[in-house]
């Protein structure tokens, strides 16, 4: 009885957390509901993208006319009235506070975005940027590949990066082993992922460099793990002959020599043609200065 009474009591108790009407539900949605208005809050303490600011920032009088953009580490939180940058086509948003991309989605001709280091989790608003060629999302809050399946219509996207390792930015995404290799499959459009090539040219050198390092850490393992039965490792040897890389002296050609010969004699040609001109000008200038009837000008 006691134990039909303690599962009876866990199960009233799970039901109380999930029913909005029990005193339990009304404080976890107290508490939800407080925890938005504290994201709202900190949202609102941020900068908001103006006119104004757009205008100090381009010289432009028109929002229409701005193709370029740049706004980096300057505390936006919200992007106003961007979306009226009709025409615009790189945009740095960089090193902000920005969750929210809704005005983005009215940016059609916009073809390099880079929102690295701000508080992005979801990109829908990006899938009506048909001209998307390049975009920079390390140092975000991409959780799941489900975020980026609205990117999969931008039939122009070709650079992703989602980790930048020389600047130490990332998403919890990243911490996935293999999601470049699902990122490539679900965008099968994109060339470079992270910076490094996945398709086109010099994805061919990506693809080896990391099969050395694989190769190289396999083998580091086996060596450390082989025991004292294990073949010292041997002397590293030279890929090239002893002389390869050494300068090699100009060879000589009989018909280059010649050709040089021609050149350097048509050059002293062209030379003493232009010193002779110079002086004919200078001859008909003295003579048209010492005549001033016009009509008795003789060429």
């Amino acid at each position: 009885m006691a134990t039909g009474g303690g599962a009876a009591g866990a199960a009233g108790s799970r039901r109380a957390l999930t029913d909005p009407g029990s005193p339990a539900g009304m404080e976890g949605h107290s508490e939800a509901a407080a925890k938005e208005e504290e994201e709202e809050e900190e949202e609102e303490e941020g900068v908001r993208i103006t006119p104004q600011l757009l205008k100090a920032a381009t010289g432009e009088f028109a929002l229409e006319s701005i193709l370029l953009l740049r706004l980096r580490g300057r505390g936006i939180a919200h992007l106003g009235c961007l979306g009226d940058c009709t025409n615009l086509e790189w945009l740095d948003l960089s090193g902000n506070a920005i969750a929210q991309l809704g005005p983005l989605a009215a940016l059609r001709s916009l073809a390099v975005l880079n929102l690295s280091r701000n508080r992005v989790s979801s990109l829908e608003p990006l899938a009506s940027c048909r001209s998307l060629q390049s975009l920079n999302l390390a140092g975000n809050l991409v959780s799941s590949l489900r975020a980026l399946r609205c990117l999969a219509g931008l039939r122009h996207l070709e650079s992703l990066r989602l980790r930048d390792p020389l600047a130490r930015l990332d998403n919890p995404l990243c911490a996935v082993a293999a999601y470049r290799d699902a990122l490539a499959d679900m965008l099968p459009g994109l060339k470079a992922i992270d910076g490094e090539r996945v398709a086109g040219c010099g994805s061919e050198l990506y693809q080896l460099c990391r099969d050395l390092d694989s190769s190289l850490g396999h083998s580091a393992g086996g060596g450390a793990g082989g025991g004292a039965g294990a073949d010292p490792p041997r002397a590293a040897q030279p890929w090239v002959e002893a002389g390869f890389w050494e300068p090699r002296p100009p060879r000589r050609s009989s018909i280059m020599e010649e050709a040089y010969r021609q050149f350097r004699e048509v050059l002293q040609e062209c030379r003493e043609l232009g010193r002779r001109a110079d002086d004919t000008i200078a001859q008909a200038e003295r003579a048209l200065s010492t005549r001033h009837d016009p009509s008795s000008f003789v060429f």
